[in-house]
């Protein structure tokens, strides 16, 4: 059986009528024949002519799909020895907890992007309206953000590790510090809030640099929100 190399399995991506060539485990698998593979792209995401052996934990699906396609060649061994392995605790946790495997950062993402940006719109509200009852949600809101946003931080982690066996890409090396800064800010604004209660009542000095940090929140949160968003749906450059 054909012996392949990074090269050479990268040549069949499926462009300009090419074979389409996915590698899993050490084995190559020609899948022209799918419908979800037309062009070399599968869910608008994975690329033919790669070694998919990570990538294929983050599928909704099980390595039997690829048992349906024919298998024209092996990886060869010097390339199969260097793909980086799963770390022991990540591989344990998703053996015993097959809940893991579905995705549980983007799950989890979306509660302290809601929170962090309903923050400043309703202390807006307060400044606004002058009722206090506004402001007092947004510190609420302020505690869900720290709290889920922990959770997310700590899921998006693991998806790191899970997905992509820790490495490091552009829009990661966004998201972690950025990440942390905002936890960072909010969890100042709500020692700060906590306590002084009226901090928002002071339209010059300290109120006025508790404002700014408040609207902060919604650049970082939109910034971190993006860069995970086009790691999940890829925007496709023209």
């Amino acid at each position: 059986m054909q012996e392949f190399d990074p090269s050479m399995l990268a040549e069949n991506d499926g462009q300009d009528g090419k074979k389409v060539y996915i590698a899993h485990a050490g084995k190559v698998y020609d899948v022209s024949g799918s419908k979800l593979w037309k062009g070399g792209l599968h869910m608008r995401r994975h690329h033919a002519g790669a070694d998919l052996t990570t990538d294929i934990h983050a599928a909704p699906h099980g390595t039997e799909v690829l048992e349906r396609c024919p298998q024209v060649g092996v990886v060869k061994k010097e390339a199969a020895a260097a793909e980086r392995k799963m770390p022991r605790a990540v591989a344990w946790l998703l053996e015993t907890n097959p809940f893991f495997r579905r995705h549980p950062h983007p799950m989890t993402v979306h509660f302290p992007i809601v929170f962090f940006l309903a923050n400043p719109f309703f202390n807006i509200l307060y400044l606004v309206t002058g009722n206090a009852s506004f402001e007092t949600t947004a510190f609420h809101c302020l505690a869900g953000g720290i709290l889920f946003g922990a959770v997310a931080v700590a899921t998006g982690l693991f998806t790191w590790w899970y997905n992509y066996m820790a490495r490091m890409m552009a829009p990661i090396a966004i998201k972690i510090p950025l990440s942390i800064a905002l936890l960072t800010i909010a969890m100042i604004l709500f020692f700060w809030r906590l306590n002084e209660p009226a901090v928002m009542d002071s339209v010059g000095g300290a109120g006025l640099l508790y404002l700014l940090l408040v609207l902060s929140l919604v650049p970082m949160v939109s910034v971190v929100g993006w860069f995970g968003a086009t790691m999940t749906f890829p925007v496709e450059k023209k």
